[in-house]
C-alpha cells in the first residue's frame, strides 16, 4: 500500500518541473497554496455528502480524491507521506486520550 504513495509522491514531485498547460497538479502548484487547499475543502465536502448519502464505491471515489489533493499540498511543502505514515505508526497502540494528551507537546 505504502509502494502507491511513494510512487504518487514521485510523480507529484515531478509535476513541480512542468508548465501548467501540461499537467492538471503543475496547474494546481503554480495556483498556489490557497487553491490547492481549497480544493482539499472541495473534496473533504464531497467526500462527507457520498458518506452521509451511503454509497459505497462514491465514498472511495471521493476518498481517494481528498487523498490524492492531501498529497499535492503535502507535497507543495516539502513534505511526503513516508511522514504522514510515520506519525500514524507513532499513534498506533495509544489510545485516543492518551494521544491527544500528548499534542500539548507536539505542533498542531
Amino acid at each position: 500500500m505504502n509502494d502507491v504513495l511513494q510512487q504518487l509522491a514521485e510523480i507529484l514531485e515531478q509535476r513541480k518541473q512542468q508548465s501548467a498547460d501540461q499537467s492538471y497538479v503543475a496547474s494546481l502548484y503554480a495556483k498556489g497554496l490557497d487553491h490547492i487547499l481549497k480544493k482539499i475543502g472541495e473534496e473533504a465536502t464531497e467526500t462527507v455528502i457520498a458518506a452521509k448519502d451511503g454509497d459505497k464505491d462514491k465514498i472511495i471515489y471521493e476518498t481517494a480524491d481528498l487523498w490524492f489533493h492531501c498529497m499535492v499540498m503535502l507535497a507543495d511543502q516539502g513534505l511526503g507521506p513516508e511522514l504522514v505514515i510515520n506519525e500514524l505508526q507513532r499513534r498506533f497502540g495509544l489510545s485516543g486520550l492518551q494521544e491527544k494528551a500528548q499534542r500539548t507537546n507536539h505542533p498542531n
